[in-house]
């Protein structure tokens, strides 16, 4: 169950992913986080209004935390990165979250990393390298092309990757020591995410006129819905019934998902491409394995 989730969610992330890029708008990454978080909670109101705040207090205010690092900032970071390095390239350096989980597990908590461990580790690191090198997708703006910013994506990916690591391992320390519901997890995170994002919104900017509003709006309603909705709250699921490493290295299939979508981008599957992407699910298989 929790694997056929994990895979689901993946898929998921990629298509909604490829509509956030596809959109044309004017909004900041902070506002697009904002804007979703918000569609999301409104979906889930119901949800949210039956949390048992009286019995769960502690829970909730942890999901609220690790809503805030991993939805709030992760996902502020990722859609920054995504503008600047497109889905398969964004969703490959995403790949490094069982490395990241494992290597924090061994910094802070003395978990041993085996030897099987330290060559996923490796793997996935060569395929982040190749990443790097790979240019972006030809529907890339000229402005978005150039090395800085090329190498700002780089960077916003890598901390998308710390606090998404961070905020799903708040998530399962809460799910796997108390009664709280997938469901209730996932709505409580969103609302966390949203009440952190609050002080940086300003809508001053609207959506851009090339494309007719009643056209843009229903790729805004998908992509919240599969990414933000139905992803996170099979996130919840995995991170419920899996270890943490192996969720994660589940949910971290996304890069051979992105190669349904690389084509429609304009992202050339070169040889360097496929590798990359190979090396990435097998890092994360040999990660899982150790």
């Amino acid at each position: 169950m929790g694997i056929l989730a994990g895979l689901i969610a993946a898929l998921a992330w990629t298509l909604a992913s490829s509509l956030w890029r596809g959109l044309s708008t004017s909004l900041s990454a902070i506002q697009i986080n904002g804007l979703k978080n918000a569609i999301a909670c409104a979906a889930l109101l119901p949800v949210l209004v039956s949390l048992p705040w009286n019995g769960q207090l502690q829970a909730l205010l942890l999901l609220l935390i690790s809503g805030g690092l991993g939805i709030s900032l992760g996902d502020s970071f990722y859609l920054a990165a995504l503008r600047r390095l497109g889905t398969r390239r964004t969703l490959t350096l995403e790949s490094l979250s069982p490395v990241a989980a494992a290597t924090g597990g061994w910094f802070v908590m003395g978990e041993q990393l085996s030897l099987q461990g330290w060559a996923g580790a490796l793997l996935v690191t060569i395929s982040v390298v190749l990443v790097a090198r790979q240019q972006p997708p030809d529907s890339t703006r000229t402005l978005d092309r150039s090395r800085p910013v090329q190498v700002q994506g780089l960077l916003l990916a890598l901390l998308a990757v710390i606090c998404g690591v961070a905020g799903a391992a708040v998530s399962r320390t809460v799910l796997i020591n108390s009664e709280l519901t997938p469901l209730q997890s996932a709505a409580c995170r969103l609302l966390g995410g949203l009440l952190l994002l609050l002080p940086w919104l300003r809508f001053g900017a609207r959506f851009p006129q090339p494309r007719p509003r009643h056209l843009r709006w229903p790729r805004v309603l998908t992509a919240t819905l599969l990414g933000t909705v139905l992803g996170i709250l099979l996130q919840q699921v995995v991170l419920q019934s899996l270890p943490l490493g192996i969720g994660i290295t589940v949910l971290s299939t996304a890069p051979v998902m992105a190669l349904l979508v690389a084509r429609a981008e304009g992202d050339h599957l070169k040889p360097s491409v496929l590798l990359a992407s190979a090396l990435a699910v097998a890092g994360v298989g040999l990660a899982v394995l150790s």
